[in-house]
Order: C-alpha cells, then sequence, then structure tokens
C-alpha cells in the first residue's frame, strides 16, 4: 500500500517506465456523501500496487505520471467520472475491456465472467459493498482490490487481437474516447429540477414546493453529516412528508426515530417555510416531450430499426449498442440533426 511520500517517491520510476498501466478505483458512496475517492488499484508489469488517497500524501506526482499514456480499465464510465471530479485527472485514453467485449458480442460482460472464460480465472465477488474508507484494509478487501485490476492487461491483449481479427479496433477506439469526453462533460442544467423525483408531478404545485425545498433540506442534512441522503430521508418519505404538510396531516409516523431532537427540530422547521413559499413561486408540472413522429417519420423508424437489428445480427452483437431506440426516434425525426450523435461507425451502419 503507497500510503507514505517515501513508498510514492519509489514507485513512481516504475510508474514512468512501465509499458503499460491496468487501473480501477475504489471510491465510498454508501458511507459518506458526497462521495470520495478511496483507493486507486494499479497493475504493470511484475506489481499490483494499492494507493491510498487517504492517506494525506500529494499524489499530483502520481497523476502527472499517469498522465499522457492509455490506461487500460473495465467499464471505466464511473471511474473516469470519480477521477475527474476528484484529482481532475483525465487520461489521454483508455482500453475498456468491457466495451471490447460488448463489441465482440459478448453477453456476460463482467470483469468475472470474461476472467473465467479467457483466462481460466475465477474471482472472488468479494466486499463489493464495503466501507472502502475504513483503515486499515481487511486482508480480503486487499486481495480483492488487487484482483480487479491484476488481470486487465492479459484480458486486453486477448480482446484486442479479436477486435483486429473482426476489424472492430477502431471502432473500440472511437468508443473509448467518447467515454473520456462523456465523463468530462459537466452535467446537464436541469434548471434545478434534480429536486424532481418519481411521481413528484401527482403533487399538487403547492406539494411540489414543499417537496423541493425538503429536498434541499435533505441536500444540507447529508452534506453536513457526511452521509448519503437515502440515510437522511427516503425519497417515499419526502414524497409522503410533501403530502401530509398540504393536507394538513400530522407527520410523525413518517419521521424515523432515530432523529436527534436537533434534527428533529430542522425539518419541522423545514416543513413550516416551505408551506409559507408563496404561490408564484410554486413548481408547475413538467411537460413531458415525448417526440410525436409523423406518418412518414415513423416509417422511416420501422425502416432504421430493421436495418440496425440486420446490422447487428450479421456482427452478432446487441442492436443497442449501434443505436438506442431513442435515438432512432431522434434520427427517424431529424437525420440531420440527431446523427451527430452517432459515432462513425455506428453512422455508417445505420446509413449503408
Amino acid at each position: 500500500m503507497i500510503a507514505t511520500d517515501t513508498a510514492l517517491a519509489d514507485f513512481l520510476p516504475r510508474l514512468r517506465t512501465a509499458p503499460w498501466v491496468a487501473m480501477d478505483t475504489e471510491a465510498d458512496s454508501l458511507h459518506s456523501y458526497p462521495e470520495k475517492l478511496c483507493l486507486v488499484q494499479i497493475s504493470l508489469p511484475g506489481a499490483d500496487v494499492l494507493v491510498d488517497p487517504l492517506a494525506g500524501v500529494d499524489l499530483s506526482p502520481f497523476w502527472a505520471a499517469l498522465a499522457g499514456r492509455e490506461i487500460i480499465l473495465h467499464g471505466g464510465d464511473y471511474d473516469l467520472r470519480l477521477l475527474h471530479r476528484g484529482p481532475n485527472f483525465v487520461p489521454a485514453s483508455v482500453f475498456d475491456t468491457m466495451l471490447a467485449s460488448r463489441l465482440l458480442g459478448f453477453t456476460e460482460f463482467g470483469l468475472t465472467s470474461l476472467v473465467r472464460r479467457f483466462l481460466n480465472v475465477e474471482l472472488e465477488k468479494g466486499p463489493q459493498r464495503a466501507d472502502w474508507s475504513r483503515r486499515p484494509l481487511t486482508e480480503r478487501m486487499i486481495a480483492y482490490a488487487r484482483n480487479d485490476a491484476r488481470y486487465l492487461r492479459p484480458l486486453t491483449e486477448v480482446l484486442r487481437a479479436q477486435l483486429v481479427e473482426k476489424d472492430r479496433l477502431a471502432w473500440h477506439t472511437q468508443m473509448c474516447r467518447q467515454l473520456i469526453e462523456d465523463a468530462i462533460r459537466p452535467p446537464a442544467d436541469d434548471n434545478g429540477d434534480a429536486w424532481r423525483i418519481k411521481s413528484a408531478d401527482l403533487l399538487s404545485r403547492q406539494g411540489m414546493a414543499v417537496l423541493r425545498h425538503l429536498w434541499h433540506w435533505r441536500e444540507g442534512e447529508a452534506r453536513a453529516a457526511n452521509r448519503p441522503p437515502f440515510f437522511v430521508l427516503s425519497h417515499d418519505t419526502l414524497f409522503s412528508l410533501a403530502v401530509a404538510a398540504v393536507n394538513g396531516d400530522t407527520a410523525d409516523k413518517l419521521i424515523p426515530p432515530r432523529y436527534s431532537p436537533r434534527r428533529l427540530a430542522s425539518l419541522s422547521a423545514a416543513i413550516e417555510q416551505a408551506l409559507r413559499v408563496p404561490e408564484s413561486e410554486w413548481p408547475h408540472p413538467r411537460r413531458h416531450r415525448g417526440q410525436r413522429l409523423t406518418m412518414a417519420q415513423k416509417h422511416q423508424l420501422d425502416r432504421l430499426r430493421r436495418h440496425r437489428d440486420r446490422a447487428a445480427e450479421r456482427l452478432g452483437m446487441d442492436p443497442t449498442l449501434i443505436a438506442s431506440r431513442g435515438t432512432l426516434v431522434r434520427l427517424a425525426a431529424d437525420w440531420e440533426h440527431a446523427s451527430a450523435e452517432l459515432l462513425p461507425w455506428q453512422r455508417e451502419l445505420l446509413k449503408s
């Protein structure tokens, strides 16, 4: 475990000269809020190394040593977002073994399944939901973490060869490039609508105002307690509290009995404040903007779907990897505009 400045300094020359690097991460999203990076697993020739971001070591030389090179990942979407939000690290390129296996048509593309299939190794499912912020890590957690990166390089060799054989390596490169771009793209502006949980639009306008206020109260409590929001109140309880508040019903039975007097008073104050929000500030239900197609566009949608499905059957891959149904709908409505969201290989398959 690299948890000291000395250990990091000793490791950096080896990292800088390594011909390849595989990586995985562990975060704590169940026991802290916002989530935090707790462990970085690095595999390189002859070594599987764990780097501890919680040890108080300046890891900027570590991230600098990784810059400008390809990183091997498996299902790297979450890892890349986590690394961008935390240490602001963005790799030059990645080879994602999950994307490679999907492009090759495998329906079981989890790391355990792929390692079993190609390397004849059975990985322990391990402590996936463990508290990775705990120190010291147990031996079982250490073994599990090392295995997450250890087999990525030999798996890459097998999958890359098959991608080359099927002339899909360029497709994979495009998908990996898009993976990085998606990870560093700022979140879409939801106009402050993150509070609109499932069924929120079923409430009255005042009920939505109360729900919005309580959602923000829960966010503040979660951050102050360093616990995920659902530990404070579930979505269902937020909804029920909003209904009870508007109807003038008691909310005593809805409030978790574990609440401290301080939190209980804070929640009661939040409900009272929410009920005082003037009608002019009550939210309106969202208008669902479903894509309404003309008859000609519906025919175009059917043609695109059949064309996609034939291509997927010929290639032996999941049709949605070429284009999801939502994408097909947008393409049928406006090909010129919507085709920009396709990768070049997807566009060629749908045009040919």
